[in-house]
């Protein structure tokens, strides 16, 4: 069999999502939200911000959460494979025309590099963290799991993704593709404009998703949130949120409910600062295929890519719009 050496290197350099920053201008019962409802520890609090993480997210935080006027997106974080990688995407970016920035880090991050996305949003790219360290209270007797499972509310597991609003879906796509090897493993093409891809760096089937901002709210290069997921692993987890955010007046957006992209089983839901959360529910499928070839959903099915069942989807999120409806 010939070799076919014009087939794309993959590039391995990123290997997950390390921590986000989310905007509150409620940043008290934006935390009481995490912590009582989602079982999140808060991890530190210095300045506006308060750090969160999972029972089982290995680092320091995985959350953060900083006060701001409005709700919104601050940092997306990334954690290359290596030091080495570290040094090879700064390098790619810069070649790419991208201005890198340095710094020392975040609190439990390393020496992190700092850049924007042609959407405007804000990534980092770190190799160095500091792993949460259980005290004997806290500390599970399941040796791969980094935390006892929270005594309180319907714990998430981990960050699992985050979705981004663009002005344009290709060229962010592209631009992740191009500088630090996402790898595309959904979209959604209609009427020959490419309007949501979902990518990972792993056989996740996504860690980042653009979606089309229609709202003009992202022109010009002012990226912005649509939502923000963390993972259950269980289905049924989703129906014990649902119950519990309706008793306590929260609104829930659509869900629970599965999506045909991705698979996944979801819930979400507007925590009190205005963000939209996902719950995910499961995993919805892992890729390991080396050569996969992503998946297009076009006009004539792109109703179910969107909802695979479950209720239909409210106007405001078609509209990818930002803040709770009032």
């Amino acid at each position: 069999m010939q070799i076919d050496e014009t087939y794309p290197e993959p590039i391995f350099d990123v290997a997950q999502l390390a921590s986000v920053e989310m905007y509150s201008p409620k940043v008290d019962e934006t935390v009481w939200f995490f912590t009582e409802l989602l079982g999140m520890t808060e991890s530190d609090r210095v300045g506006d911000s308060v750090y969160l993480r999972a029972y089982e997210d290995w680092y320091h935080h995985s959350l953060k959460v900083t006060f701001r006027e409005e709700p919104g997106i601050g940092r997306t974080t990334w954690r290359t494979s290596s030091p080495q990688a570290l040094r090879r995407r700064t390098e790619a970016l810069s070649t790419h025309g991208v201005r890198v920035q340095w710094r020392e880090g975040d609190i439990g991050q390393g020496h992190t590099a700092d850049f924007r996305s042609p959407s405007g949003h804000a990534h980092s790219l770190l190799w160095d963290v500091d792993y949460f360290e259980a005290s004997d209270e806290q500390a599970s007797r399941l040796l791969s799991r980094p935390q006892k499972r929270p005594l309180k509310g319907v714990p998430v597991r981990r960050l699992d993704h985050v979705n981004h609003l663009v002005d344009d879906v290709t060229a962010n796509r592209e631009f992740l593709q191009d500088t630090m090897g996402f790898r595309l493993r959904e979209n959604i093409v209609a009427h020959g404009r490419e309007a949501a891809a979902w990518m990972s760096v792993s056989p996740l089937v996504h860690e980042i998703a653009n979606l089309a901002d229609r709202t003009g709210r992202s022109a010009g290069g002012n990226g912005s949130l649509h939502h923000l997921a963390f993972w259950y692993g269980f289905p049924q987890h989703l129906l014990d949120a649902a119950d519990i955010f309706t008793d306590y007046g929260l609104t829930i957006d659509i869900g629970p409910g599965k999506h045909g992209a991705t698979q996944a089983q979801f819930l979400y839901v507007f925590e009190p600062g205005g963000n939209r959360i996902e719950l995910f529910g499961d995993t919805g499928y892992l890729i390991f295929d080396p050569a996969w070839k992503p998946l297009t959903w076009t006009e004539q099915n792109m109703d179910k890519s969107l909802i695979w069942y479950g209720s239909p989807l409210a106007r405001e999120f078609t509209i990818f719009r930002d803040p709770v409806p009032a």
